[in-house]
């Protein structure tokens, strides 16, 4: 719940809703971190009057903290946008722009990590495409700037760079960075642009969002489709607010903390998805899963279920198949965009291309393969009308492709969550 009460960081802003910055922090040792939500005319108050020390600051009140500081620093002078504030001991407030520093952080290792090169140097001289125009817009252009002599070009909805003429005015662009909120939880995975589009800028070294969840964003899974290197916010998210705890807490801390925090995040927020065959135990197999991990379990059929009042069997038998996979693919959207779950699904949803994104943007898909004849067709109408044989036919090839995991049934539930835990590796 938003904090009330004196505090000594926090995050300040209008409607925060769900936070990861809390975690993170505690972390990095800037605790006790609080959720501080306060009207407009409570902001300049609270900034001058307060009895906090450090305040990280996101939307709409990154301009009045900068204008509300007594010292800002060069970053925030230039962009007139403050997210860190610092109260000193004299009681004079810092500000700092610790989001141009998060982008440049991952920048550089997006280079050097995924691309083998300098970002400096595979970047200067070179057109880099920022799309939004928004206030994420200025920080990573600053950091661009920042790091390359790159040519940084904005496209947006309207002005004079469109989406419409970027293709015609800017296809020799080398990096693709979106600052949009488009692809954001729980609109995803929508994408700003499309496979086709990523696929025609010949010279495209990588794509780079700073929307951090889900995991894999509407633009990177077209870039992932397009074979073309790409990462989204969580490094930028975490190394901004690492930035932030070393003003925090006047002190240098370990870098190694930033990469440190993003896996424990990803590790902790990223779903576990079983697929397999109809009757190969992912219900069973999920919920031992999901109580060896503390994690809440969903099962698609029984979502679909309540979704609709009737079994997957009855519906099928009612409204066909196709109307079944339309509302699997919709329930699926649903548990696919949230994290940290232990989804089970039915054996089908491999038959429909459009699942795969929904299950792979926040999840690690992992495949139970169990032996033909140990499948049963109970209360399963598409294996009683096609046959288990059939159906394996036409559905072990999807599954190897989708899987990112894959393990051979143990005989029992407990062994082969057991085994899953193990190559998870959480």
């Amino acid at each position: 719940m938003p904090q009330q009460d004196p505090v000594t960081f926090g995050l300040l802003g209008r409607h925060l809703g769900h936070s990861w910055s809390p975690k993170i922090h505690s972390l990095l040792g800037s605790v006790p971190y609080a959720l501080i939500e306060r009207e407009p005319d409570e902001v300049a108050a609270f900034i001058r009057e307060g009895s906090w020390k450090g305040l990280n600051v996101t939307i709409p009140y990154k301009r009045q903290a900068a204008k509300l500081a007594d010292e800002q620093s060069d970053r925030v002078r230039r962009l007139g946008v403050a997210n860190t504030l610092v109260r000193r001991s004299d009681q004079s407030i810092y500000a700092e722009n610790t989001d141009v520093l998060g982008f440049s952080w991952m920048l550089r290792r997006f280079f050097a990590e995924s691309l083998h090169r300098d970002a400096r140097e595979a970047l200067d001289g070179q057109e880099v495409l920022v799309l939004g125009s928004g206030g994420a817009c200025q920080a990573v252009r600053a950091a661009l700037e920042d790091t390359a002599r790159c040519l940084v070009s904005v496209i947006s909805r309207s002005g004079s760079d469109t989406y419409q003429d970027m293709l015609q005015r800017h296809g020799g662009a080398r990096l693709i960075v979106n600052t949009t909120p488009v692809g954001m939880y729980p609109n995803c995975p929508q994408s700003i642009l499309d496979e086709q589009t990523l696929a025609s800028f010949p010279q495209l070294l990588g794509v780079l969002d700073v929307v951090y969840n889900p995991e894999r964003t509407g633009i990177c899974l077209a870039a992932e489709a397009c074979g073309i290197p790409y990462e989204s916010g969580l490094a930028m998210l975490v190394s901004q607010a690492f930035y932030s705890s070393q003003l925090f807490q006047d002190r240098k801390l370990d870098e190694a903390l930033v990469t440190a925090i993003e896996r424990d995040l990803r590790s902790s927020q990223r779903n576990i998805v079983l697929i397999g065959m109809p009757g190969a135990g992912k219900t069973t197999t999920g919920r031992a899963l999901a109580r060896l991990l503390g994690r809440p379990f969903i099962d698609l059929d029984d979502a679909f279920s309540v979704e609709t009042g009737m079994s997957a069997a009855q519906y099928i038998e009612q409204n066909g198949e196709d109307a079944f996979r339309t509302v699997e693919t919709e329930v699926a959207s649903q548990y696919g965009a949230r994290s940290g779950l232990v989804i089970a699904c039915g054996g089908g949803i491999v038959t429909q291309e459009r699942n795969y994104p929904i299950l792979h943007q926040n999840g690690v898909i992992a495949f139970i393969d169990r032996p033909i004849d140990q499948l049963s067709t109970n209360g399963r109408p598409v294996s009683q009308t096609k046959g288990v044989h059939r159906l394996a036919e036409e559905r072990m090839g999807l599954y190897r492709a989708w899987s990112d995991i894959e393990i051979a049934c143990t005989g029992s539930a407990a062994g082969d969550a057991s085994l899953l835990n193990s190559k998870l590796k959480l």
